[in-house]
């Protein structure tokens, strides 16, 4: 189908902050890579709250579904706006700023029909500054420690989905970085390919040291989910234990030491860290128990269960 339709079969999701020189041939280029695959498609523009002519020249363009934010809330709140008000059995995330190549959409569907439920882009030969290069790969590598989602490259936006992947996946924050690795914990199989990366031509680039650092802050929510999401009690109860622990211990060595050797102990810190560390652990132990009925509640809430299913088959 050269028209999008109420259900699509592919959906292109394009966040744009200030794209006037991109979007237009952004859009001619991505028709045209989804005409030649034969197959029907959307294609969604979300404006971020662009202040140039982003907008103006969108509503020009055909076709295509034009979401535009009050102001600008971000590029995963773009990608979540883009996700929800889509109708495609597939979901294609991609930049706005004409890096990626619409071309390579051909590519991860390819491997997608290998019996993947996700499959991201891989920037091999990156075309960006040495500052982006710097940030991207510090956060590659705490990303591998803390999270380890078999992902080079999670900040390429050039993706395609299966559906269900966003079946109850709400996006917040940086969290479109991580997608594969929210989608990994819950049991999705995730595969990642080469593809095309392009110097920036038009526009200035929107990333920045603050998006690192927001970027960090996610990460560690991700680690947490996919560690102790289901079990918070056993990261802050035995944290709580193993602090408690401790803290009798110094204390029953102070006791040990007044009592048999008479040290002294009204100018000594020790005692102070001790009764510290005992009631630091019990404040945590009992922050885990909280933990642990709030996350349980929040299941029976939404009607989920901490793990999914993929199929029954009954003979």
């Amino acid at each position: 189908m050269n028209k999008s339709s109420p259900k699509s079969y592919l959906s292109v999701i394009v966040p744009l902050l200030n794209e006037e020189g991109n979007v237009e041939e952004l859009h001619k280029k991505i028709v045209e890579a989804l005409r030649a695959l034969g197959k029907s498609f959307e294609i969604i523009f979300i404006d971020d709250g662009s202040i140039d002519k982003t907008n103006e020249i969108c509503r020009k363009l055909n076709p295509l579904k034009l979401i535009t934010f009050r102001k600008n809330f971000g590029q995963t709140a773009a990608f979540d706006a883009g996700i929800k008000n889509s109708s495609g059995e597939v979901i294609i995330t991609m930049d706005g700023d004409l890096q990626n190549d619409p071309a390579d959409i051909r590519l991860l569907l390819e491997k997608m029909d290998e019996g993947f439920d996700v499959v991201s882009g891989w920037r091999v030969k990156r075309r960006d500054s040495l500052m982006k290069k710097f940030f991207s790969r510090g956060a590659n590598v705490l990303r591998k420690i803390l999270i380890d989602d078999g992902i080079h490259d999670s900040g390429c936006s050039l993706k395609v989905f299966k559906r269900v992947c966003f079946d109850d996946l709400d996006l917040y924050g940086e969290m479109h970085r991580f997608i594969p690795a929210l989608l990994k914990v819950q049991g999705f199989r995730i595969a990642e390919i080469p593809v095309s990366h392009h110097p920036r031509r038009f526009g200035v680039t929107k990333y920045s040291w603050k998006r690192a650092v927001k970027g960090f802050v996610d990460m560690i929510s991700v680690w947490f989910w996919k560690k102790y999401a289901n079990r918070p009690l056993h990261l802050f109860g035995a944290g709580g234990l193993i602090i408690f622990s401790f803290g009798m211990l110094v204390g029953l060595a102070l006791i040990i030491a007044r009592i048999y050797y008479a040290v002294p102990m009204s100018n000594k810190i020790w005692p102070l860290i001790a009764v510290f560390m005992v009631l630091m652990g019990i404040q945590l132990f009992i922050f885990g128990l909280l933990a642990d009925i709030a996350v349980k509640n929040y299941y029976k809430t939404q009607g989920k269960m901490n793990y999914k299913i993929k199929e029954i088959i009954e003979n």
